[in-house]
Parts: structure tokens; C-alpha cells; sequence
């Protein structure tokens, strides 16, 4: 069975390559300033940048304690004790809100914008963190490019990095320790050991999940000693750097935890398990308590929402990888392919399981674990590979048309998730792979996020010219209403009244909660928004207002 090109056997890309992988990646900066003003603002947005500003005044008052007591916007800031979200580390967070007063960046229209901006970008150099572990396992720049294009080309993934601080900035962080642990594995040098821990410690003060980078690292570590016996003290020794260097990293760079570090940090990272607080979500057409989801729960939200094109190919770099294990498993592990190979695996399943034996508490889908996505691409490209090399080694007629027809095949089925993606702009978020919209929408969350919610309230205040415009949604999904407004410019923000539904002209609902039609006692519908058939949008006018 053939295999990707040996690492230390990849060379460097010619200048021609160097310049598609730089015109790809400028693409996708251009791509990001054209596109990030047109998402709305996500359910979690406004907590995330309170999370840091609160540990900005907390950084500050420790640091400069008489110059901070002399800032009058410090006495609106809520202390750290009385700070919700402690349990997420602000590594991406705090430098966002120094960025928004070295920009001068003061209306919230421009301050989110700036921040969608930004989080794109850091989103791109995840992914070209994943292109550079992909060139090296995978033997060549294309490949790589391949596996970056994949990426980009994830319908959910590609909306979320514009609005979603945690779980794309996560798999991007998490995507770059795991290059830093094989570029220590292969040279096991007190360098390559403190850039490793300074990317592990990165990833765990975004999300605490970053902790997995400690145990793959000790399993990498192991194998490396038993396959490279020469190995063994510079693996021991840089070894003894990394894990008190990571610690360092983890603490300095998460305010949370300057006082009482251990205890604080193990109450972070069992509040991935018990989350404070409970809430129904809809999962295969019954809205169930996140406490209480079935152990198929992430599984099927990962398989409905990843293009299918991408599935196919991971269960065949799966069992390519399999066969190689069952046929021949000490060869296998003895090559450095083999070992990355069960790294991989460890990447992609090692979660899942812990989750699913863990009972961890989930919701709007997978997105807690979209940071082992980049693990399926790239066997995905594996199975690709192999598939590709296989074909080219036969002259069989027979075989060889087959292998046009599932290029074919696989070529329509990206050339559709493409296509959808620009037909759902700026709703990607809503792209389920192969069902159809309609029992997608009676089966699953719908706007989890309440990025609709803006594009309500924009068609409201432009049909309405009224010096105040009184608006009511749900009071369970208010704070979608209060986020959707930040993004309005603001005069619109100056007409619009969020009131009681007894006060107001205009009920706007994304349907979170509430997936059924509402009463026609509420209002009638006057606008609403489908995206591949799934409602996730409706304005209502009030009976006699």
C-alpha cells in the first residue's frame, strides 16, 4: 500500500510554489476585509469581550494599581470575583481589547467589526498552521494546499471564523502545537521544546481542552524513545523543560489564575464537564437537556455538517491506515509515517471518546470539538493519496475509469459545498451536507448563534421610518436582540426600542427554543429569511400597531 513521502524526505517548495501558497493565503486575507462586515454579532460576542475587559482591569490594577484606580470607565467594570467566565482563558481576548484603544475603536458597530476582522485572520494562520503539518506528512506543498483549501471550504468552520472567539481561534492554536510537537520530535532540541510549550501553553489558556497537547505529547515522547533509542536523553531532557515552561505560559498568560494557579485552573477544566448552567437544545426533533445528551450526540452533528466529499475520504484514509496497522504494526510504528499516522488517530477519536465517557456537556452542536477537524482532513488526504497513487499505478482500463468517475464524483460534491456556500452567505452556519434543509430544520438547531437577528432588525428600521421603532422578541433570546443592534448604525440604534411584547410593534424571532410557528395572536409575518429551506428568521407585525 503506498504511503506519504517520508518527512525528512520533503523539501522545500520551488519559488513557483512558494508563490501559489502566498497568493492562496493572500487570497484569504483579501477574501476576510471584504467579506467580515457582513456577519451579525454571536450569542456569546458581547461576553467574551466583557471576559476581557474585566481581565484587563484586572491586569491593570495589579500592574499599575494607582493609574488604573484614575480610569473612570474602570468603576463600570465588574470585578474579577464577580467575572461568569473565568473558566475561558484570555489569551485571544485580552489582546483584542488593548487592540480596540490602540485603534481607537469606540462604537460597537466598529468595535465588533474590528474584532471579526481580526479573529479571521487568526483563523488564517491556523490554517496555515495546518498546511505546514499537512506538507510535511503528506510530501509536498500541494498536498498541504490541499488540506488548507479543505479547511477553508467547511461551510460551518468558514462563518464561525469570523464570529466564534473560542472553538476556530482553539483549533488553530491546537493546530500549531501539534506542528510544534512534530518538529520537536524530529529534533528533540531545547529550541524546538520551548517553541512546542509556548504553542501548548497558548492553546490551553483559549480553551482548557488545550491539555490534550500534554498527553499526546508524553505518547509521542514514548514512542520516540522506543524507536529511536539515540533519542532518548535529548527527549528526557527537553522534556524536563517543556512541561514546567508550558505551566509558566499557562499562568502568565491567564490573569484567572495568578492567585491559587492549581486550584483555579482545575476548576476551569472541570467546568468543560458540569457546565454551570442547563439549557433544552433540539437534537433529532426533541429538544432535550444538554445534561442528558446521547452518546451519538457529537458524532451526528460532525457527520451532518461536514461535506461529504470529506467523509468519504477520511473513511478511506482510515482504513488505509487500519490495514497498514493490523498487516504489519511494528513496521508500521517504526517509520516516522506510522507513528504520525496514530498520532492522528489520537487527534481525531481520543476526544470523542473522552467526551462520550466522560458524559461532557455539549450544545450548538460540535463546535466544542471542531479542534479535531484538521486531524480528519488530513486523513482524509491520506485516503486521498493513497487512492490517487493506486490509480496511477495501473494501466487496467477497468480501474482506471472508475478512478475518473470518483474524482468526478468528489470534484461535484466540493463544487456543490462551494456553490453553497455563496448562495448561503453570510449563513453558512446553517449548511448541513446531505440532508435536505427542511428536515434539517425540523431535526437540529437552526441560528443557534442569532446572527439573524441583524438582518430583522435592519429590514424593520428601513421599512419603518418612525422616529422610534419598539421591538420585542422572546425574552429567552433577548440577549440575540440586544446583540443584533450593536452592528446598526447609530442612528438606526437611536430609533430602536427594545421593549416588552405588550409595548411593541415588531416581534422578531430567530427561533431558538421555539422551533414551532407563533400564534397568529402574536402578529403577522411580514418578512422572514430561509436559508436552504430551513426558516430561521421571522418578522412579525403586531395586531393593530
Amino acid at each position: 500500500m503506498p504511503t506519504p513521502a517520508s518527512p525528512r524526505a520533503v523539501r522545500a517548495a520551488s519559488p513557483r510554489g512558494r508563490w501559489t501558497v502566498g497568493a492562496f493565503f493572500g487570497l484569504l486575507v483579501v477574501l476576510g476585509a471584504a467579506l467580515h462586515r457582513d456577519y451579525g454579532v454571536g450569542w456569546d460576542e458581547q461576553l467574551d469581550r466583557l471576559n476581557g475587559v474585566i481581565n484587563a482591569k484586572y491586569v491593570a490594577l495589579r500592574l499599575a494599581p494607582e493609574l488604573a484606580r484614575r480610569q473612570p470607565t474602570f468603576a463600570e467594570i465588574p470585578s474579577m470575583s464577580e467575572n461568569q467566565d473565568t473558566d475561558h482563558g484570555v489569551l485571544f481576548q485580552l489582546p483584542l481589547v488593548v487592540l480596540e484603544k490602540v485603534v481607537g475603536a469606540e462604537d460597537s458597530r466598529e468595535v465588533y467589526f474590528l474584532r471579526h476582522l481580526v479573529i479571521w485572520l487568526t483563523c488564517v494562520a491556523g490554517t496555515y498552521a495546518l498546511y505546514r503539518v499537512a506538507a510535511r506528512y503528506l510530501g509536498g506543498w500541494r498536498w498541504g494546499l490541499l488540506v488548507a483549501a479543505a479547511l477553508v471550504l467547511t461551510p460551518r468552520l468558514f462563518a464561525e471564523s469570523f464570529y466564534n472567539y473560542k472553538d476556530p481561534v482553539f483549533l488553530g492554536f491546537f493546530t500549531l502545537g501539534v506542528g510544534t510537537l512534530l518538529r520537536w520530535r524530529r529534533q528533540p532540541t531545547w529550541r524546538t521544546a520551548a517553541l512546542h510549550a509556548l504553542a501548548t501553553g497558548a492553546a490551553i489558556d483559549v480553551r482548557t481542552m488545550g491539555v490534550l497537547l500534554l498527553g499526546l505529547t508524553l505518547g509521542v515522547a514514548s514512542l520516540e524513545a522506543w524507536f529511536r533509542p539515540a533519542l532518548r536523553r535529548p527527549l528526557l531532557q527537553t522534556l524536563a523543560l517543556f512541561f514546567p515552561l508550558t505551566a509558566a505560559v499557562v499562568v502568565l498568560a491567564w490573569p484567572y489564575l495568578w492567585e491559587h494557579p492549581l486550584d483555579h485552573f482545575l476548576e476551569a477544566f472541570n467546568s468543560f464537564r458540569r457546565y454551570r448552567a442547563d439549557m433544552l437544545t433540539l437534537y433529532l426533533g426533541e429538544e432535550i437537556s444538554i445534561r442528558a445528551l446521547p452518546w451519538h450526540y457529537a458524532p451526528v452533528w460532525l457527520v451532518v455538517t461536514t461535506p461529504l466529499p470529506y467523509l468519504l475520504l477520511f473513511g478511506l484514509g482510515v482504513g488505509v491506515v487500519a490495514t497498514q496497522a493490523i498487516r504489519r504494526p511494528w513496521a508500521w510504528l517504526a517509520t516516522a509515517v506510522g507513528r504520525t499516522d496514530l498520532l492522528l488517530l489520537a487527534w481525531f477519536f481520543g476526544p470523542l471518546l473522552a467526551v462520550i465517557v466522560l458524559h461532557s456537556v455539549l450544545y450548538d452542536g460540535w463546535r466544542h470539538l471542531y479542534f479535531v477537524y484538521p486531524a480528519l482532513l488530513l486523513l482524509a488526504a491520506r485516503g486521498l493519496q493513497a487512492g490517487w497513487r493506486a490509480w496511477r499505478a495501473t494501466a487496467r482500463p477497468g480501474p482506471r475509469r472508475l478512478g475518473y468517475g470518483v474524482a468526478g464524483l468528489l470534484a461535484l460534491g466540493v463544487g456543490h459545498t462551494l456553490w453553497r456556500m455563496a448562495a448561503d452567505h453570510p449563513y453558512q452556519n446553517l449548511y448541513y451536507s446531505f440532508l435536505p434543509g427542511a428536515a434539517a430544520g425540523r431535526l437540529f438547531e437552526r441560528d443557534y448563534w442569532g446572527l439573524s437577528g441583524r438582518e430583522g432588525l435592519e429590514w424593520i428600521l428601513r421599512h419603518d421610518t418612525s422616529a422610534r421603532v419598539p421591538v420585542a422578541t422572546d425574552p429567552r433570546t433577548g440577549l440575540m436582540l440586544h446583540n443584533a443592534q450593536l452592528l446598526l448604525s447609530p442612528a438606526d440604534r437611536a430609533r430602536l426600542r427594545l421593549v416588552p411584547l405588550a409595548q411593541a410593534r415588531y416581534f422578531l424571532t430567530t427561533y431558538r427554543w421555539h422551533p414551532s410557528p407563533y400564534p397568529t395572536t402574536i402578529g403577522r409575518e411580514v418578512y422572514c429569511r430561509r436559508v436552504d429551506g430551513i426558516l430561521i428568521l421571522s418578522v412579525l407585525r403586531r395586531p393593530g400597531l
